[in-house]
């Protein structure tokens, strides 16, 4: 079988893609509200290492449609095979190659953090030899730092536009300044909307990802006022929601156990949600709620014409009483509701309604927000 480096995450959208490893770690590493690099050192890997590992998932890629045509299967991954595949233990480990090879090969995805600060002629190196060798890919993204974006000219970003990247996910988190330093990002708003609108300029899609939640008390409204401020400046292709949840490795627990930062609640966190959307203003975005850390699934939709609908869907949760609020919110963390109209469902309704009465009894009263939490760090 093949060995392959692979970072430890990716955006849900990227479910099925490729995930190849260009460097390892995040090259800035400090922001308080992270903890997936913190111990660990950020390195570029080589050129020869990246193409040593495109060559190897080629080879498997090779070899299982040799065993397809063996089957009968004509030499395509189809779902049978895949699962008959994945019940061999030796297959286990290439589940995500498995769903890439059958689902196309279409989508890749180039971990870790930041990418871009590689040598751009570097980069479209790689992006060559992986197009080359699988000429099926159609989409190629990057997560990458706004600061390290603004460092490249309009020109080297068209360049890897046309080496085959075709999305740059960028962390905005807030474009409220104050916050940004707060929070140690190492960046600020104006840099956010340079870096943004570069990457408009050059064609490269643009997905900025922005965190309710992350002001705590103190700066809810400014956070919120100012982040819709920067999108409108930038006007991404699509804004992400990432609701902010704190975790025992995240510098950013010190501050809120010394009672430095104080957590909104959840229909706090929803109200400034609200706030953010009503001044979004003049763009075209496609907003996007694709995490299961964001309460209000259905708070999406394409800019501006949904605009009016999910203000509505926030109002109309923020309308409900409280236990009814309280039964969403455990039914949405513990996997049993997607929408407000799932709490319609009688079934699922009975069995969250169960739950419920379980923590009452067992846990006391008062602990529902505690189990909610535990929940939430369990997405994480």
């Amino acid at each position: 079988m093949i060995a392959i480096e692979q970072g430890p995450i990716r955006p849900p959208s990227e479910a099925h893609s490729l995930l190849l490893r260009v460097t390892r770690n995040c090259s800035w590493n400090r922001c308080e509200f992270c903890h997936i690099y913190k111990g660990q050192r950020f390195s570029p890997r080589s050129v020869e290492e990246v193409k040593r590992d495109i060559d190897a998932i080629r080879g498997f890629a090779s070899d299982l449609r040799s065993l397809s045509r063996s089957r009968g299967f004509g030499g395509e991954i189809t779902r049978s095979l895949a699962n008959s595949l994945l019940g061999s233990p030796q297959y286990v480990p290439y589940r995500s190659l498995l769903l890439w090879l059958h689902t196309g090969g279409k989508n890749v995805f180039l971990q870790d953090a930041n990418n871009l600060i590689l040598r751009t002629k570097d980069l479209v190196e790689i992006l060559t030899y992986l197009r080359k060798a699988f000429p099926s890919v159609e989409r190629i993204t990057t997560y990458s730092r706004a600061r390290t974006v603004s460092r490249k000219s309009v020109e080297e970003l068209c360049e890897l536009r046309e080496a085959g990247l075709s999305r740059i996910h960028i962390g905005l988190e807030t474009g409220y300044d104050p916050l940004l330093g707060y929070v140690q990002k190492g960046v600020t708003a104006q840099e956010h909307v340079g870096a943004g609108r570069k990457v408009k300029q050059s064609g490269i899609s643009l997905s900025e990802y922005i965190m309710p939640g992350l002001g705590g008390k103190s700066m809810s409204q400014e956070h919120a006022v100012s982040t819709a401020r920067v999108l409108n400046e930038i006007d991404p292709d699509f804004i992400r929601v990432r609701t902010l949840k704190v975790l025992s490795l995240m510098p950013l627990v010190r501050k809120v156990e010394s009672g430095e930062m104080e957590l909104l609640s959840d229909d706090e966190i929803v109200a400034e949600e609200r706030l953010l959307i009503e001044n979004l203003e003049g763009i075209s975005s496609q907003f996007i709620s694709d995490h299961i850390l964001n309460l209000l699934e259905e708070v999406e939709g394409q800019l501006p014409q949904a605009k009016g609908r999910m203000l509505e869907a926030i109002d109309r949760y923020l309308a409900l009483g409280r236990s009814e609020r309280d039964n969403f919110r455990l039914g949405r963390r513990a996997g049993f509701y997607r929408s407000l109209d799932d709490m319609q469902n009688a079934e699922l309704r009975s069995r969250v309604d169960l739950i419920m009465r379980r923590i009452e009894e067992q846990e006391g009263p008062g602990n529902l927000d505690r189990i909610i939490s535990e929940l939430m760090e369990s997405f994480l």
